[in-house]
Order: structure tokens, then sequence, then C-alpha cells
């Protein structure tokens, strides 16, 4: 009896430890999972930064061959018609070389460009918090970038004021608008097709989405002024109503992600202006 008492007793024990392994085993896969998790999502956003960055270069490179073939173009047909018309093929020739040099000149003015929007696109989103990513929007397209913020974060219920948890996620990006202080900012107000409802005590004197929009888009303007010293004259404020939606309106979804203030950062346009004065002269 005694014997099987201990027999017992050793089983019972070793389906004991058994457990205990398998439930530490479970836990370490379960670490392993969210590690992973974590790395496969950074990936994705260094190939979304990397693509991108990729599409640009290419769009230059197709206007850079257009421009040549068009130069080539003329190269040829003044080549052709040189014995009749008495072409001075020498000075087209420096005019071409002249044309390409300027179009060097902006490849790598935009390169630059493009390479400071990376940096500035991947310092942001790696400041953000994943709960701050679910709700903001950041791309680069054709050189400026684009932050977009929902409104909900941004405002208080039915309103154009600035809630109090907007504030760490404008902080972040406060701090991206002070360290590149070569770039103009614009703040634009988006909204849904919903009419405003002028009886809200919120809406006073607020006409239509319009209105609202502006106002939206003037709060963030002012708040990046007052509360973390962003220079005004960086700054515009600009709404555009229900006109400008991402996505249909005919779902709440959809109204959602139209509800919405986008902060772009482009170079300033006095940069753009000084390439345009540097550019060849036709003779």
């Amino acid at each position: 009896m005694k014997k099987k008492v201990l027999i017992l007793t050793l089983i019972a024990g070793t389906l004991l430890i058994s457990s205990c392994a398998s439930k530490k085993e479970l836990l370490n896969c379960q670490t392993e999972n969210k590690e992973l998790s974590s790395n496969y999502q950074d990936s994705k956003e260094q190939l979304a930064a990397t693509k991108a960055r990729v599409a640009s270069l290419e769009d230059q490179l197709a206007q850079q061959k257009r421009d040549y073939a068009s130069l080539q173009g003329s190269l040829d047909k003044s080549l052709t018609n040189a014995n009749s018309n008495n072409i001075n093929i020498s000075k087209l020739v420096d005019q071409i070389n002249e044309s390409n040099r300027y179009i060097r000149h902006l490849v790598e003015v935009k390169s630059k460009s493009d390479s400071l929007n990376l940096v500035l696109t991947n310092n942001l989103t790696r400041s953000l918090s994943k709960d701050e990513m679910k709700e903001v929007d950041v791309q680069v397209l054709k050189g400026v970038v684009y932050i977009s913020l929902a409104d909900n974060m941004l405002y208080k219920s039915g309103s154009y004021e600035i809630n109090d948890r907007a504030a760490e996620t404008l902080s972040k990006i406060a701090k991206i608008i002070m360290d590149y202080k070569d770039y103009d900012v614009l703040i634009e107000g988006n909204t849904d097709n919903v009419a405003v409802n002028p009886t809200a005590p919120s809406m006073k004197n607020i006409r239509n989405n319009w209105d609202l929009s502006a106002l939206r888009a003037s709060s963030v303007v002012q708040y990046l002024q007052d509360h973390y010293g962003v220079d005004p004259k960086r700054l515009t404020a600009g709404g555009r109503g229900e006109f400008n939606p991402i996505a249909t309106n005919d779902t709440e979804i959809g109204k959602q992600r139209n509800r919405r203030t986008q902060i772009i950062i482009t170079p300033k346009l006095d940069q753009f202006m000084d390439l345009i004065d540097k550019a060849p002269e036709d003779k």
C-alpha cells in the first residue's frame, strides 16, 4: 500500500513539473512574439520611408531624361539645318551645357530637400508613441512633409478649442519645426460634409464648415506660437472646409478620416525663387 502511495506521489510531482515547464515556455514564446511584432512594425515604417525616397528619385530621373531629350532634339534639328540657317552650333552647345548644369543643380537641391524631409519624418515618427501613431499619419510627397492629425486628438468635442490631450503631441511636432528653421509650416483644417449646428454653444458665430476649418487651423497656429515659441512668420493657417476629402462621407469611418488637421512642412519659397533667378536664359 505504501509503495502505491509513493508511486502516485512521484507521478503527480512529475506532472506538476511538466506543467510549470510548459507555462514557462509559453511565457517565453509570448515575449518573443511581442519583440518580433515590434521589429516587424519598425521594418514596415523604414520600408515606407525608403519607398517614398525611391519614388522621388525616379521622378527626378524621369524629368531629367525628358529635359535632356528635348535639348538633344534641338541640337539634332540645328545640326540638320546648319548649312541653310547658318546657326551657331557652338553657341547652342554652350546653352545645352549650361542647361544641363542647371538641371543637375536642381536635382542636387531637390535631393537634399528630400533627404532632409525623410530625416525629419523619421525623427517625428520615432518620437510619437504607438497610441499617437494610430491617430497621426506622416507622409513625404514630392519633397513635402504632411502630418495629418485626427480632430478628436486636437480639439474639444464639437469645438475649435485645443484640448489637453493635444499638448504632448503638438510639443513633439513643435520640436521638429524648431529644429528645421529653414522650413515654412502650413496648418490646414479639414471637415466632413456635415453642416455645423449654429445653435450649439461651441459653434456660436460659426456659419459653416469653412469657418470651422479655418478656426481650427488658427487655434493650432496660435498654440504652437504661444506654448512653444514657434516664429509666427513661419506659420500660415488655412481652412479647406469639406472640399478636400480623403475618404467618402457616406460612412462614419470616412467622415472621421476627413475630419483632420494637416501640418504641412515645406522648404521656404524664397529658396526656390533663388533657383528660378539663377536659371539659364534663352538667347
